[in-house]
């Protein structure tokens, strides 16, 4: 797993220079469970800063225990954004997402307060970072193609055929812009045009002025999983199952994605049988696996992020992760 070697130092009290070009917003990413809430409350309270969550169900009323939201305390004390903002019976895509966050973004800095994304949900965030897909969707076999050749050929390599394919849109990247390389090739060979043909929507614009100051925290996968299991069990105590029973009756089922998601998809099944110990402990077991699989996943796709550093939490108490979090949004690279 990679680490920050970074040293630590005692984060600024200034703000960022007016004439900064580019506004910074942090992120806070990481695995179920591994206390990204709690520290994106102490940056928040710490530099003036308003919390935006990248958890692609969070957005439901209702879906409260087994999505892990602020509680309505803490939500009190810093402002939260997209979260509850749509019934469990609507849907609610990346594209949305995409739209609603960069406004909030918008709205938090021209209050002057710092935008905090926080969440796990790998591809809402990735949509932030790089803008909304653009032209036709994805293949998977044509983007494991060209992400073959990456490996095997290197970004530079890539980028010069896409300078010579589009040389328009090339001038806009660089080739360290490894998923914009890849997804433009996608498009080209999806569409037989040039990725400058398709015009670029407003809100992708606005992310031309934004600094994303991305970190990935984690601890190591004993001590994740055995939170993990631990949270599974709150979870449980703490209603989960009445919560699932109450929006079944607002539509659970009905919303494809909403229904499948981790915990939620293990406890309609449940209710479904006869609910003997037997039922609920074989729920129990499978809620902690599909959790533990899950965070497998969220590895695996960051991994696969170039801006986000890796922090252990283990190796930091967390008043110096607090810290280096802010060093670095006080003063940059």
């Amino acid at each position: 797993m990679k680490e920050s070697h970074s040293s630590i130092l005692s984060p600024q009290k200034q703000r960022i220079p007016t004439w900064t070009q580019k506004k910074r917003v942090i992120v806070l990413a990481g695995p179920t469970a591994s206390g990204k809430t709690e520290l994106s409350l102490r940056l928040a309270q710490a530099i003036g800063g308003e919390i935006i969550s990248a958890d692609s169900m969070q957005v439901y009323r209702g879906l409260d225990i087994g999505t892990a939201k602020a509680s309505s305390e803490e939500r009190t004390l810093i402002a939260h954004h997209m979260i509850d903002i749509c019934d469990v019976d609507e849907g609610f895509n990346v594209a949305q997402y995409h739209t609603e966050a960069m406004t909030s973004i918008q709205e938090i800095l021209a209050r002057d307060n710092v935008p905090i994304i926080v969440g796990g949900s790998g591809f809402y965030l990735h949509t932030l970072l790089y803008g909304p897909p653009t032209g036709p969707p994805s293949i998977p076999e044509v983007r494991e193609q060209i992400e073959k050749q990456l490996a095997e050929l290197g970004a530079e390599v890539l980028y010069e055929r896409l300078q010579m394919l589009d040389p328009v849109y090339a001038a806009t990247i660089s080739e360290r812009d490894q998923h914009k390389i890849v997804r433009a090739l996608e498009i080209m060979a999806l569409s037989d045009k040039l990725v400058s043909d398709f015009a670029k929507p407003a809100s992708q614009q606005a992310e031309d002025t934004l600094d994303f100051r991305c970190w990935f925290i984690y601890y190591p996968r004993d001590k994740l999983y055995s939170r993990i299991e631990m949270r599974c069990e709150e979870m449980i105590q703490q209603g989960f199952l009445d919560e699932v029973l109450e929006m079944e009756k607002k539509g659970l089922r009905s919303n494809s994605s909403a229904s499948q998601a981790i915990g939620y998809r293990q406890a309609l099944q449940f209710l479904e049988g006869p609910q003997t110990k037997e039922d609920l402990d074989l729920f129990t077991a499978q809620f902690k696996k599909a959790s533990r699989q899950y965070a497998k996943r969220q590895f695996t796709w960051f991994r696969k992020e170039p801006l986000f550093r890796w922090l252990n939490v283990e190796e930091f108490e967390s008043e110096r992760l607090k810290e280096l979090i802010l060093q670095d949004y006080e003063q940059g690279d």
